[in-house]
């Protein structure tokens, strides 16, 4: 577990995958901080056509959820993938919100210059799955 650990956390972006109460899956990428067991991501200011994104729906109805990391290139003995499945709540004020802008601010330079509004999602990690052809 400690080398898909590693490789989540030296990841740029993954992609979350979450299921609504129709139990239509809907990925989205997104940049992401691991802190312990718990993952975080945040609405931030990148264009979207509106605030109320389906994943936040989405984890409001079902809160268990995906986060797919990979990588690829033709060498395919160094392909590997990371699956982090787990349970996510929103988090839209206090002292986990400013804890969460900070990791993310430390990771992704854009944050740093444009703090993400918010809200964040906490995934709280309950099961770690990898592959890699090495």
């Amino acid at each position: 577990m400690a080398e898909m650990r590693l490789r989540v956390d030296g990841a740029r972006v993954g992609r979350l995958a979450t299921s609504g109460p129709g139990g239509q899956p809907h990925i989205v990428p997104v940049c992401f901080a691991l802190d312990g067991e718990t993952i975080y991501f945040a609405v931030d200011a990148k264009p979207k056509r509106t605030r109320a994104l389906k994943r936040l729906g989405n984890i409001a109805s079902n809160p268990a959820v995906s986060l797919l990391v990979d990588h690829y290139e033709d060498d395919w003995a160094r392909l590997w993938w990371v699956r982090v499945d787990g349970h996510a709540r929103v988090i839209a004020e206090g002292a986990e919100l400013d804890k969460a802008i900070e990791l993310l601010a430390s990771r992704y330079a854009p944050y740093r210059s444009s703090r993400p509004a918010g809200p964040v999602v906490a995934v709280a990690v309950d099961r770690w799955t990898g592959w890699t052809g090495v």
